[in-house]
């Protein structure tokens, strides 16, 4: 009995694609697919099994081939996780009013002229933005921590000339890090900058100004309110791509609307009116009565990215897999042509090795149908998912941690802590 890695998430890929999969590897399995995969696959709960009994017909042209069923079954993943990483639409998230640096690290330093400033550009292009003096008084501060987009939006609105020109530079650069990092959408987030509504839409116009004039992909307009969704959309340049709208929900219906009437994509999240989803259930019982008001509206089909929504894996075993599953029910129910994504590295939070973490569910979430994430993609790209080994240890120990398998993540921490995780 050989096993296959895919996952019984990956056999419904399987189903759908075979097709493709036919031609991919049709150089190093002579015949028919389909038949070999009737005759030589078991389904199981636990995913894929290759068989010695259904290699049959195909035994002796697989022999005269030179061809083993271990070389096969390597073959057959790694066309599929190539195809799977190529398709991994990222929304960079970096441009975001809650990102924060820690005090005293490596982006946050005194300053030779006094007070504080924000380090960015790299060791051989050192560039610095002021920190104005009253963020020094706020509880982030005393916390530790800045939130440095919001410093950067301060000093765009208020700053004096060297304080403007160091918060355009700013964004500029993350913006452009991102694109080159391969990221298709810039999502943009004033939302904690103020509570005064007014002062975020100046907000969201000034930032997407700002970036456009660096970046050439399209902009996720992110907040929970519609006339500042309508401020950015407003702001927004056709030229680099249809917008996007982060997002619309059951309890955010008035977002719809402002999608529609700009033409903006849209993340469609699977939060109720009042409450967040606790299972596939739930998630998808509320993703159908989103998606139809999404129809009616006129937004369908790949101008939808369906976010199930990721919850901490640290507190609950379950939440990972829960995810996974919604992931590969809402592509049954919808299709090859939504989109699927989510905040993936919410799933790490609490945890230690979030990066190890982050990656091996990206991957997982990618094998279970997905094609998405709103992420760092400095930290994650197809390229990097690309590269990532699933036969490493630390992989193992990262998905036996994320399907819950391994029970409130004992061994991945006690990994951890001996130095074996690899990131």
């Amino acid at each position: 009995m050989f096993q296959c890695l895919l996952t019984k998430s990956a056999y419904f890929f399987v189903e759908e694609h075979l097709p493709f999969i036919q031609t991919v590897i049709n150089s190093s399995l002579p015949g028919n697919l389909a038949d070999f995969l009737e005759e030589a696959v078991d389904f199981t709960g636990d995913g894929l099994r290759f068989h010695d009994a259904g290699l049959s017909s195909n035994q002796a042209c697989l022999y005269k081939h030179n061809i083993v069923v271990d070389g096969i079954l390597s073959t057959f993943r790694g066309n599929i996780q190539e195809h799977f990483m190529k398709k991994l639409i990222v929304v960079g998230e970096n441009i975001h009013c809650t990102r924060m640096y820690k005090v005293g690290g490596n982006f946050v330093i005194p300053s030779d002229k006094g007070g504080y400033v924000v380090v960015y550009g790299g060791k051989a292009d050192v560039r610095t933005l002021p920190i104005p003096a009253h963020f020094l008084n706020m509880a982030d501060w005393e916390a530790g921590k800045i939130k440095h987009c919001a410093v950067a939006v301060w000093q765009g609105l208020y700053g004096d000339a060297v304080g403007k020109a160091a918060a355009m530079d700013y964004l500029r650069y993350l913006a452009l890090r991102q694109e080159r990092a391969e990221a298709s959408f810039l999502d943009v987030n004033v939302d904690e900058f103020s509570t005064d509504i007014d002062e975020r839409c100046r907000a969201i116009k000034w930032v997407a100004e700002v970036v456009q004039a660096t970046a050439t992909i399209p902009l996720s307009i992110d907040s929970s309110n519609p006339a500042i969704l309508r401020a950015g959309l407003e702001s927004c340049d056709p030229k680099r791509g249809r917008p996007m709208v982060n997002s619309v929900s059951l309890e955010r219906l008035g977002a719809i609307s402002v999608a529609a009437e700009f033409k903006a994509v849209v993340i469609a999240s699977a939060a109720g009116e009042k409450d967040l989803p606790g299972n596939t259930e739930e998630r998808l019982g509320n993703l159908n009565r989103l998606i139809a008001l999404l129809d009616q509206a006129g937004i369908c089909g790949g101008d939808v990215y369906v976010d199930p929504l990721v919850f901490p894996v640290a507190t609950d075993s379950n939440n990972a897999q829960s995810f996974l599953d919604s992931v590969v029910s809402i592509r049954k129910a919808y299709g090859p042509d939504v989109h699927i994504t989510g905040g993936l590295s919410n799933v790490s939070f609490g945890m230690p090795a979030r990066k190890l973490i982050n990656q091996v569910f990206t991957w997982m979430v990618v094998e279970a149908g997905g094609d998405s994430g709103i992420l760092d993609p400095l930290q994650m790209n197809a390229k990097i998912l690309a590269a990532v080994d699933p036969t490493s240890e630390s992989f193992k120990l990262a998905r036996a941690l994320l399907t819950g398998e391994d029970m409130f993540g004992m061994e991945f921490i006690t990994a951890h802590r001996e130095g074996k995780l690899v990131e």
